[in-house]
């Protein structure tokens, strides 16, 4: 089985083919029969599976097949918990729909409302958003959820675990009665199953293993007391001398005291969290991975 087997537009196949989409991963053979028949699903699959694709090309050849959306309304939307995924996934979308009319329009914080309301305004197929954000278009006026068809919510779990279950039955509530549902979580808590059975109709469920559960990384741990954390961290990088690095700490405060002394020593350092404007949090990430900054410390907002 591959990607033809599905019966795909000659668009998507063009795109997938550039992209070097070539074999099935589990979640795609089993979601993605389902998706296109129009059925609720509940996916249990770990990032890294190939998940995104999992909804996302059914989705787009369903849209692709269907009449243009009234009001330049989104006929699909996606929620995902935070801004770095919602982006990853409206890249995705993006990607895989080069060639076809469809827009897509992501929608976070962390920056102007202005322009994203301009984007709405021009006309979108596809949301994808965080909800807090979504909600801030649907009490301003900017968006109208009327016309979804097709309802996508990602990392569910970590979006209840963040508390978004009331922003998610505001979110239910301004939609049509009868939607296609596609709840994706990484385990299937007591949560998780409530929302399944509150929102799904009759879903078809896939439960995907990782496909490899050894760690791919050697972890060493080291005891240390709190006072000399800061200088046993100096000690490991200044030992290891790693291109690049990413620290973690669990508090903002920490971020920063950690920048500052890692900067006093001479090290190429730069904070990232979460009270960051998103430009700043960009900046810094592409300073990261172009290897000019060596070492990334980070609330767990980094984790994405």
């Amino acid at each position: 089985m591959n990607f033809k087997s599905f019966s795909f537009s000659s668009e998507l196949l063009q795109a997938l083919e550039e992209l070097n989409f070539e074999t099935l991963t589990p979640v795609q053979r089993s979601a993605i029969p389902a998706v296109r028949k129009g059925k609720d699903v509940l996916v249990s699959a770990q990032t890294g599976t190939g998940k995104t694709a999992a909804f996302a090309l059914p989705l787009i050849q369903k849209l692709s097949e269907s009449a243009v959306s009234e009001n330049n309304a989104p006929s699909a939307l996606v929620l995902a918990p935070t801004r770095e995924l919602a982006e990853q996934i409206a890249n995705n979308f993006k990607a895989f729909a080069k060639y076809t009319e469809l827009k897509t329009v992501c929608l976070f914080g962390g920056i102007n409302l202005a322009g994203q309301a301009n984007d709405l305004k021009a006309g979108v197929d596809i949301v994808v958003a965080t909800p807090g954000r979504l909600l801030d278009h649907i009490r301003l006026g900017n968006i109208s959820l009327a016309n979804v068809k097709h309802l996508v919510l990602d990392e569910a779990d970590r979006m209840l675990d963040m508390g978004f279950e009331d922003d998610l039955r505001v979110i239910f509530g301004q939609m049509p009665s009868r939607v296609q549902t596609l709840l994706f979580s990484a385990t299937f808590t007591e949560q998780i199953e409530r929302v399944a059975n509150q929102y799904l109709s009759n879903p078809v469920t896939c439960k995907v293993e990782a496909q490899d559960s050894k760690p791919a990384i050697t972890q060493l741990g080291y005891s240390v007391l709190a006072h000399t954390r800061t200088q046993a961290l100096k000690a490991v990088l200044t030992h290891y001398q790693p291109k690049n690095a990413i620290v973690f700490c669990n508090r903002k405060v920490q971020v920063t005291e950690v920048v500052e002394a890692l900067q006093e020593d001479g090290f190429s350092a730069a904070g990232l969290q979460g009270d960051m404007e998103q430009i700043a949090r960009t900046a810094v990430l592409m300073q990261f991975a172009s290897d000019a900054l060596q070492v990334l410390v980070a609330t767990d907002v980094a984790a994405r």
